[in-house]
């Protein structure tokens, strides 16, 4: 069919995979405003469905409104099938019915599946979908289990125990971040076991797929020569370093401060709870809004980093935060090569690399200029934390979500989207790029004065 053709020729795969996007918020904006999914009486502005929509399709967790008070158990329950849907991506679901039906998997869908999922290549996408729901699923169920039953000592009922474990599994899974008490997790900010299954559910979240897969088939073949890919190496290291360090200095900086009253034990949970939560999970076991100034900046920090490609999470991305910092050291030690666990790095990847860090850092740049401009109530600290917590589809707030202006809202809105379809993508959306031409000539070289 000519126009199918010349359609396919100019419209990219990464522009199909954000139009997906964009059909997946428009659904979840109808479902959310549906009225048996509200409560009575409850009014919910059409902005603000479309902000709570957006925010669970790319499993942000920032709302404008109480999810509690606001919505039906139904409202809940969509609400965690949206998160999901944003959790697993698009195309993992349209792969899922696809296989259902007994659809052959063509060239198209695998190159949006290889999109959606950072991939460098088609082969061995359609087992990767299989994994990831398998894994997801699985350790979402897992951890619903272990919670509900212990649930039972706070609710009086298994239906109630049920549900808030579902919910709490799923939301720390998919690192939603949405809670049903209201308060996030600071009922239980003396349980240090519902935060530890909590802080698992939430790394195992953000860690990417790639990493679960490789670590599933190393645990069941047990091969002696088995060999965890680069990605898996520097991801896992790069996550743990996060973890540690900034565990360590938010428990520092706070020890002057809001922990200085607390136990040794209560102030070391809550510092690696929050470090663990800035990944992309934005669940707290304590008020934010108390940290000192230092703590918001460097949380901020955390959370333009974000979790591991291929996972439920946004921001900059760990391996991008380390194929830098490793290019910092080579370049410091006179080298040019960026070499890491016997292997080199792409010099296409640290490319990658950069652009994603300085469109980040633009887009955070203006993003807060203009909120200054329209979001006068709010401090610069509370403004900055706001939107790396939305560009990192973290979802953690200094508490000036439900006051922002209706510009203010649509700005996040974009961070939130963008965090969740990433920076790549959405850049060779608007720019058209991603059709692989490749121009067959090279001007001559010349060498410029850098610094």
């Amino acid at each position: 069919m000519p126009w199918k053709k010349t359609t396919s020729r100019l419209v990219t795969p990464f522009q199909v995979l954000v139009s997906y996007y964009f059909i997946a918020i428009a659904i979840s904006f109808l479902l959310l405003r549906l009225p048996w999914v509200h409560r009575p009486g409850i009014e919910v502005s059409l902005l603000d469905s479309l902000f709570t929509a957006v925010s669970a399709v790319s499993v942000t967790g920032l709302t404008t409104i109480n999810i509690a008070e606001s919505y039906t158990t139904l409202g809940m329950v969509m609400l965690l099938i949206i998160l999901q849907l944003g959790a697993i991506g698009i195309m993992s679901l349209g792969t899922f019915v696809w296989l259902l039906v007994g659809k052959k998997i063509g060239m198209r869908e695998r190159q949006l599946i290889m999109i959606d999922h950072n991939q460098y290549n088609l082969s061995g996408v359609v087992y990767l979908i299989r994994e990831i729901l398998k894994i997801l699923i699985g350790i979402e169920v897992i951890g619903a289990l272990i919670l509900t039953i212990h649930f039972l000592n706070y609710f009086d009922t298994w239906k109630e125990a049920l549900f808030h474990g579902v919910f709490a599994s799923i939301s720390a899974t998919t690192n939603g971040g949405f809670d049903i008490t209201g308060m996030s997790l600071l009922p239980f900010h003396n349980d240090y076991f519902v935060q530890f299954i909590t802080m698992v559910l939430i790394v195992l979240g953000a860690i990417g797929f790639p990493v679960l897969i490789e670590v599933k088939s190393f645990l069941l073949h047990r091969r002696t020569n088995f060999r965890f890919s680069l990605f898996t190496k520097i991801t896992t290291v790069t996550y743990a370093l996060l973890f540690v360090v900034g565990a360590i200095v938010i428990l520092v900086l706070e020890s002057f401060h809001s922990f200085k009253e607390m136990s040794w034990h209560e102030a070391l949970f809550s510092a690696m709870f929050h470090s663990v939560s800035t990944r992309s999970a934005g669940l707290t076991t304590y008020d934010v809004t108390t940290f000192s100034e230092a703590t918001d900046v460097f949380m901020s920090f955390l959370m333009f980093i974000g979790s591991s490609p291929s996972s439920v999470g946004g921001g900059i991305r760990t391996t991008t935060f380390a194929i830098a910092i490793l290019f910092l050291i080579t370049f410091a030690r006179g080298k040019e090569d960026i070499q890491i666990f016997g292997r080199e790095i792409h010099l296409i990847d640290v490319f990658r690399s950069f652009v994603v860090i300085f469109l980040a850092f633009f887009m955070v740049l203006t993003a807060t200029m203009i909120l200054l401009v329209t979001e006068s109530h709010a401090t610069l600290i509370q403004i900055i934390f706001e939107i790396t917590s939305a560009f990192g589809t973290c979802g953690m707030s200094l508490g000036i979500t439900s006051d922002l202006s209706v510009v203010g809202k649509l700005i996040i809105i974009l961070l939130m989207f963008v965090g969740r379809v990433g920076l790549i993508s959405f850049l060779y959306t608007l720019g058209g790029g991603g059709r692989g031409k490749k121009p067959n000539y090279h001007y001559p070289k010349e060498r410029v004065i850098i610094g």
